[in-house]
């Protein structure tokens, strides 16, 4: 991720009457081209995430037809929404910043009125949030499934397990159109490839920086809390009867590829929240 925004003298824009007819994206930024790294590093490691994650889709996909248990199979559709989720949201910034990368076009003549920076910044905090509110779902998923079992008889069934992802999405949906009703901006960011929330001292935009990390800090705490009490429990219970046994196997399978995702989550977002 750009290491930051660097302001620009009112200069770059051109004269005042031109600099009046941009989007709200271009005020405090450098518009000025500055390509930095061969467009081929971007490239690869775009194709490189895409194609992991199709990949991943259609294991889950082919395990989701085999998956007999409950649990197992409302596990498998998280995944497959965290998976999809990370997919459309790679694909999308793909086609932007790639062709900025090739093209290095200049922002102020392709998009002088911001729509595909906002388009772009909406991108950035949908796809941003919805992979950590999804990983705390699932936290607490199994934290239910683990230290409640008896209070869902039959688990969590597919369907309602996809609602919940769609709740999901509606809420980083919801979240992300907070700047087109008045809650902060987008703005175009350093090196001019990409756009995000606004970090600048506006009462707007501090609100809603504050709250896309104090959303962000509090999925990341909740999955925090609930892996670490699903996996104290999986450790007491852990060497029970074999019928029980082969269940927990199933169990701790899922704990570990949870919190392999609560790890890469927090190493990738903390930072920045």
């Amino acid at each position: 991720m750009p290491e930051g925004i660097s302001h620009f003298p009112t200069m770059e824009l051109g004269n005042s009457s031109a600099a009046r007819h941009l989007g709200s994206c271009f005020r405090g930024v450098n518009v000025s081209q500055e390509h930095l790294t061969s467009p081929w590093f971007a490239t690869t490691f775009g194709l490189i995430g895409l194609f992991s994650n199709l990949f991943a889709l259609g294991a889950l996909v082919n395990s989701s037809r085999k998956m007999q248990s409950s649990s197992g199979s409302s596990f498998l559709v998280f995944l497959c929404g965290l998976v999809v989720t990370d997919l459309l949201g790679l694909l999308l910034t793909f086609v932007i910043v790639i062709p900025y990368h090739f093209l290095q076009f200049e922002w102020t003549d392709v998009d002088p009125g911001c729509h595909l920076c906002n388009f772009m910044g909406f991108v950035m905090v949908f796809f941003g949030q919805c992979p950590l509110l999804l990983g705390a779902t699932m936290a607490g998923e199994r934290f239910v499934g683990i230290n409640r079992p008896f209070s869902r008889s039959a688990g969590i069934s597919k369907r309602r397990a996809w609602t919940l992802v769609g709740v999901v999405w509606a809420l980083g949906f919801f979240f992300g159109l907070l700047p087109f009703f008045g809650l902060g901006n987008y703005s175009l960011q350093y090196p001019n490839s990409w756009c995000f929330l606004t970090l600048v001292h506006d009462a707007r935009n501090v609100v809603f920086c504050f709250l896309f990390a104090l959303l962000g800090l509090l999925s990341v705490g909740l999955s925090f809390i609930f892996n670490t009490v699903s996996v104290v429990t999986l450790c007491r219970v852990y060497h029970d009867s074999e019928s029980v046994q082969r269940r927990r196997d199933s169990e701790v399978e899922m704990m570990v590829q949870l919190l392999m995702i609560m790890v890469i989550a927090s190493v990738c977002w903390l930072p920045l929240l």
